[in-house]
């Protein structure tokens, strides 16, 4: 099958006027000019690759979107599944936390189980390639035996060692951390004062990361760290193992990822806004400080081609760099060489988008050339090639 009439996002350069041909489920040829056959007719719209989303925590929200109102986890996961086919992303690493250790808390060690092995079951029948990206809370001394099981068991993608304690990381500022809770969760200013201190005194489980990291790199999984706000802290997760720094929260931190050869992920809301919801580093100052890789989706799935696509229309990156920045760069990241470029041989997960407007419309997604998304434009151009024969 070829799409003609295409500006493509190839990985040095957008071609004005192409055509690429799909068969096997692969990129068979891209050549520039008009195709050799019948074609679905492309209107000059934009072709680049599927979006790759490292960190993405949208579906504990679709498992419980009210605290208390749990869904049944095959539809969240359907849900979830269709959102992320409708934003472009064709690979997605859905981020389940083992943090809290709360009885009926989405963040409990058995209910992350219970959402990872519902996605392994559900898998091969799901639009896009529906991923887990396991986050470690190194305070959490109960988790070890479960995200050891569940990795042990190939069920897992990606892991993340996190640590949230105030006073460090994400809340640096303690004040910031006791208006963040009072904001969010509604809780009294003076008793989130209390929980910060009392957190701050828990003991962080390095030795155990040590031991999960371990398995970890035995599977061929990527490790990442999270929220790294100093030196000393981003050379502490590079010696247990993370090549990706997440978030890093300074321009510090940023620059010793880089220093160390890891990759640098922001989140495509922080990018989109311009801002940090807790005042850390901004992902755009961290792209003008040329230390940036890659963006996710973090809590919204939607905010990875307007953030991107955004700093194209301000002139701040070239068009087919930015779009590296969610395909190809996390792609290389997690380790996936079939997917994240328009090249021949490449896995066809393509996104076909009118990036004219303000805001970026999805027209259609393929996910090893077939069509798991469409606003109705690849039946009509089904239709139009089929008249035309």
């Amino acid at each position: 099958m070829w799409i003609a009439d295409i500006r493509l996002a190839l990985p040095d350069r957008v071609v004005p006027r192409a055509a690429l041909r799909i068969e096997g489920g692969r990129i068979a040829e891209i050549v520039e000019g008009a195709p050799r056959g019948p074609a679905l007719d492309g209107d000059g719209l934009l072709l680049i690759p599927g979006l790759v989303d490292l960190h993405g925590d949208m579906i504990e929200k679709e498992v419980e979107p009210r605290p208390g109102a749990a869904f049944p986890l095959d539809v969240a996961i359907g849900e979830l599944d269709a959102r992320l086919a409708a934003s472009g992303v064709t690979t997605a690493y859905a981020g389940l936390s083992f943090a809290e250790g709360k009885a009926k808390h989405i963040r409990t060690e058995e209910r992350a189980r219970g959402v990872i092995e519902a996605v392994a079951r559900m898998r091969d029948s799901l639009r896009v390639d529906l991923r887990v990206h396991a986050r470690f809370e190194v305070t959490n001394l109960r988790a070890e035996p479960v995200l050891r099981d569940l990795v042990a068991r190939g069920l897992v993608g990606l892991v993340s060692l996190t640590d949230h304690t105030p006073g460090q990381g994400q809340f640096r500022d303690v004040e910031q951390y006791v208006r963040w809770q009072s904001h969010a969760y509604g809780e009294d200013p003076a008793a989130a004062a209390a929980r910060a201190q009392e957190r701050m005194g828990a003991p962080r489980a390095w030795d155990v990361a040590r031991g999960v990291t371990a398995l970890a790199r035995e599977q061929g999984l990527p490790i990442a760290s999270h929220d790294d706000d100093t030196a000393e802290k981003v050379r502490l997760m590079r010696e247990l193992g993370a090549t990706i720094s997440e978030f890093p929260v300074t321009l510090e931190a940023a620059e010793e990822a880089r220093r160390l050869g890891m990759t640098t992920l922001m989140g495509a809301p922080n990018a989109l806004r311009n801002a940090s919801m807790t005042g850390n580093a901004t992902a755009r100052a961290v792209m003008q400080a040329g230390l940036l890789d890659m963006l996710a989706a973090d809590y919204h799935q939607g905010a990875m081609l307007p953030a991107v696509l955004g700093w194209v229309r301000e002139g701040l990156v070239p068009l087919h760099e930015a779009v590296a920045l969610v395909t190809s760069n996390p792609a290389r990241a997690a380790g996936l060489a079939d997917r994240g470029t328009l090249l021949p041989g490449q896995r066809a997960d393509l996104v076909l988008l009118d990036d004219s407007g303000a805001a970026p419309r999805v027209r259609a997604v393929w996910r090893a050339g077939q069509v798991i998304h469409s606003d109705g434009w690849s039946a009509r151009a089904a239709a139009q090639v089929a008249e035309a024969a």
